[in-house]
């Protein structure tokens, strides 16, 4: 059957900040301008996590009134606290003098960077905009010359086998004169345009984190509202990876709590959510949560590569935007204001793109605004950040970030690289021992299964199944005999099992239904046999004020 189309001037894939950010500057700049945008979540906020800590420059260049506008930012951060976590119970606070200058948050607010988005939508939709949420984005539409078309959107009603229920309805082709993907990090059709168009020629491997947020209602009494607590070392370091923490006291006396593990880690039996699990035992965690009640969870991946992994931006029909371009800012450990300033400039491109009598296929205009803007000097300041980290640990590559940023304001002459993808970096489970966490307390530590229950995530169970393997031979015969298969632990949603059949061989089990939709699988899975792509819309979690 021949699909119903939709023509629009832009179409946007995906209502985070930078999507959003997108639609608000396109029709601030010219109110006829068409604009779609589609959102694979059940509502607009219902897929975003971050910690977050927001700088609100790109918030004060889009709606300068945002405080009259009730924008959620709604707690400015009031201090700011690093430690290095040296054992399981000692922590080295590190003086205000020596944090690195981007790390510092004076002026920033503590946010639920969901409920921000939702704040977006509600601007873009009146000032025009049409938003569709629960429509999945799952195909790139070409022209006949190769260049982007638009997108459609799946079908939903479709059996685990493939066959159409009586629920069925087929998805809907959105024609665009420009398609706008800004899916957040390893968006599955980013990944096809990167891959069609070879944008990542020349560029170092894109590097990433899988972080992991739970939400708590915590005792009035230890409540410090607008307290940003940031810092490394154990528990990651114990077993020779790298990453972060944050506990930010956010308003109504709740805090969040998270840890980001780099995705470049070598032990197949590291498991990023045990790691967390246990990081919360450390009294630093433990004095603040303790008689607390936790709300929500979640996990999502997070871009790290910075400037050295950014893709070229443009491709003929359409551009990469927000963390779907790698723009997160990681040095200062937030990059909404990026994100959310790449939309603005995409949006200043197309205005201009549009007004010409014969439009450019290709808005190389983009290009060159976003490296004559802050984001890019931003990136630039920062990108030996995440390569230091990998390269020489944890504390010695601080000290190497301490002098870059303090010293040399982001400007030292060293450019560092990091080539290796983080999928390689595993190494044989036959070089380590297996690792024992310790069985969660049901206080300050839970198990996978109870933690997806409070992400509120669902799937219609009798559907396609959205984790793709290549060779489904692989997980037993090559994974599971040379890493130990990493996917039962890399995976903090639960979704991949290795299982005993009756006959004392073993197979390979995916629990769909548990999918958080963080992306982790797709990028560390060491035989890349895995690939994510859109369930039906609507599926995945819901997060609440996350």
């Amino acid at each position: 059957m021949e699909r119903e189309s939709m023509e629009y001037d832009v179409v946007i894939v995906g209502a985070g900040p930078a999507g959003l950010s997108t639609a608000c500057k396109l029709k601030q700049l010219n109110e006829e301008i068409t604009v779609c945008v589609v959102e694979k979540g059940s509502e607009v906020g219902a897929h975003i996590l971050s910690g977050a800590v927001i700088e609100p420059r790109a918030m004060n260049e889009l709606f300068p009134n945002w405080k009259e506008l009730g924008a959620p930012l709604n707690v400015p951060v009031k201090e700011d606290e690093v430690y290095f976590l040296t054992s399981d119970t000692k922590a080295q606070k590190v003086p205000h003098f020596g944090i690195p200058k981007p790390m510092h948050n004076d002026g920033n607010y503590i946010v639920s960077l969901g409920n921000v988005c939702r704040w977006l939508g509600e601007q873009a939709e009146g000032l025009g905009v049409e938003i569709y949420p629960g429509f999945a984005a799952a195909e790139i539409l070409f022209n006949e010359d190769g260049s982007v078309k638009g997108v459609a959107t799946g079908d939903m009603g479709v059996s685990h086998s493939g066959e159409q229920k009586a629920s069925y309805t087929q998805g809907i082709e959105l024609h665009a004169k420009y398609t706008i993907f800004s899916e957040g990090c390893r968006g599955h059709l980013g990944k096809e345009l990167i891959k069609k168009f070879n944008l990542d020629a020349g560029k170092d491997p894109q590097h990433y984190g899988i972080g992991i947020k739970e939400l708590w209602d915590i005792d009035p009494s230890k409540h410090k509202e607008g307290l940003v607590v940031h810092g490394a070392g154990w528990p990651l370091a114990e077993n020779g990876a790298t990453g972060g923490f944050f506990l930010y006291h956010t308003e109504n006396n709740q805090a969040v709590v998270g840890l980001i593990t780099d995705l470049n880690y070598d032990n197949p039996y590291l498991s990023p959510f045990d790691e967390f699990q246990r990081m919360k035992h450390h009294p630093l965690f433990a004095e603040t949560l303790s008689g607390g009640k936790r709300i929500s969870y979640g996990a999502r991946a997070v871009v790290k590569g910075g400037l050295h992994s950014l893709p070229k931006l443009t491709f003929p029909g359409g551009l990469l935007i927000g963390c779907d371009a790698g723009t997160l800012n990681f040095s200062k450990i937030k990059g909404t204001h990026t994100a959310m300033k790449s939309g603005m400039l995409a949006a200043e491109a197309i205005v201009e793109g549009l007004a010409q009598e014969t439009a450019p296929t290709e808005l190389t205009a983009y290009t060159t605004k976003f490296e004559n803007s802050w984001v890019f000097d931003e990136l630039f300041r920062s990108r030996n950040f995440g390569a230091a980290m990998h390269k020489f640990g944890t504390f010695i590559g601080a000290a190497f970030n301490f002098i870059d940023q303090n010293i040399f304001n982001g400007k030292l002459p060293v450019n560092l690289h990091d080539t290796t993808p983080d999928y390689a970096c595993i190494k044989p489970a036959a070089n380590f021992s297996p690792i024992s966490y310790p069985k969660p307390d049901g206080k300050l530590s839970f198990d996978k299964l109870g933690s997806v229950f409070l992400s509120n995530t669902n799937h219609e169970e009798d559907q396609p199944c959205h984790l793709k393997l290549t060779d489904a031979n692989i997980p037993i015969n090559v994974n599971l005999e040379k890493w130990a298969e990493p996917a039962q632990r890399y995976c903090p949603a639960g979704v991949y099992e290795v299982m005993d059949n009756e006959d004392g061989s073993k197979r390979f089990q995916i629990n769909a239904q548990n999918c958080v939709h963080c992306k982790t699988c797709d990028i560390k899975d060491p035989s890349q046999n895995i690939t994510w792509v859109v369930p039906e819309g609507t599926g995945g979690p819901n997060y609440p004020n996350m």
